[in-house]
């Protein structure tokens, strides 16, 4: 929240405790996941566009499912937008524009923002993961699917494995004809062993730097490639500057209604400049290529 403030120095923020909804412009959901489809249901009966952070597999299907009120109410309903999910469904929307047919998108993440956040990925560990294959959804267990990830330097190399992340959920909307989409998350040995336990400690005020990693797979001009795409920051910062972007556009009305996610808008590349501009920036891996 701290992050999302400074981000709108020059936009009147009300922070308030869970409970009835005051009328607003728009409303942004940064609280701990659980109830953000009742809070947008709310708020859109307020008049207020709707700005979510969750990245709960509940939430966001919840979200999604709140099309037709956000598009009646003239309003917006954006969801997941954070880091991952946010940062990756931008990225990845950006990454296939080159493509002329997109069959593979991989997303992995390092890094969590603020408590809450760290508490819901712990909680992600122990929940199935869904994937999409074939035109359909596929269901594994969290902690396999082991893979080496190359993250931008300095965080480099981590293994990462299955976990409930919402990414797949978002970016199949985009990429209805792909023939995979994943997400994985970084994990040391022990996150994976304590994953069925209460969390040892109390979590950081801020987890620290993070990393997200696209990988797209798909023809370009009759031939196989491989596009990778990555980021490096705080989480917690990128999410404060993803939502506010949301808010300030919602405010001006240039926001499409309806519930969406934003790998699902059509150019992503004005998010990704107005990022840059607050100095957050992405990176085409060098040395990919097809085979």
């Amino acid at each position: 929240m701290h992050g999302f403030v400074r981000q709108l120095m020059d936009v009147d923020i009300e922070v308030i405790a869970p409970g009835p909804l005051p009328t607003a412009d728009v409303t942004v959901l940064a609280q701990p996941p659980g109830g953000h489809t009742e809070l947008a249901e709310e708020a859109l009966g307020n008049g207020s566009h709707v700005v979510s952070l969750s990245d709960a597999l509940n939430d966001v299907e919840g979200l999604l499912k709140l099309e037709e009120l956000a598009a009646k109410a003239d309003r917006s309903v954006i969801v997941g937008a954070a880091f991952s999910p946010g940062l990756s469904c931008l990225l990845a929307r950006h990454g296939a524009k080159q493509f002329d047919r997109v069959d593979e998108v991989h997303v992995a993440r390092m890094g969590t923002g603020g408590p809450s956040c760290q508490r819901q990925l712990h909680h992600a560990r122990t929940q199935e993961a869904v994937e999409w294959r074939n035109s359909g959804w596929v269901k594994r267990p969290s902690g396999t699917g082991r893979e080496l990830v190359w993250f931008p330097d300095p965080l480099g190399a981590s293994d990462c494995y299955r976990a409930a992340l919402v990414d797949p959920l978002l970016l199949s909307a985009s990429f209805p004809e792909a023939d995979r989409i994943t997400a994985k998350v970084a994990a040391t040995r022990r996150d994976r062993l304590t994953a069925w336990l209460p969390m040892m400690r109390r979590p950081h005020k801020d987890g620290g730097p993070g990393a997200v990693r696209i990988e797209i797979r798909g023809i370009q001009d009759s031939v196989q490639t491989t596009e990778v795409l990555g980021a490096i920051d705080h989480p917690s910062s990128v999410a404060g500057a993803v939502s506010a972007i949301a808010a300030e556009w919602s405010l001006l009305g240039v926001l499409p209604p309806g519930a969406w996610s934003l790998g699902m808008l059509d150019n992503p590349l004005p998010w990704l400049q107005e990022l840059e501009n607050r100095g957050i920036s992405a990176a085409v891996y060098e040395g990919i290529s097809g085979t």
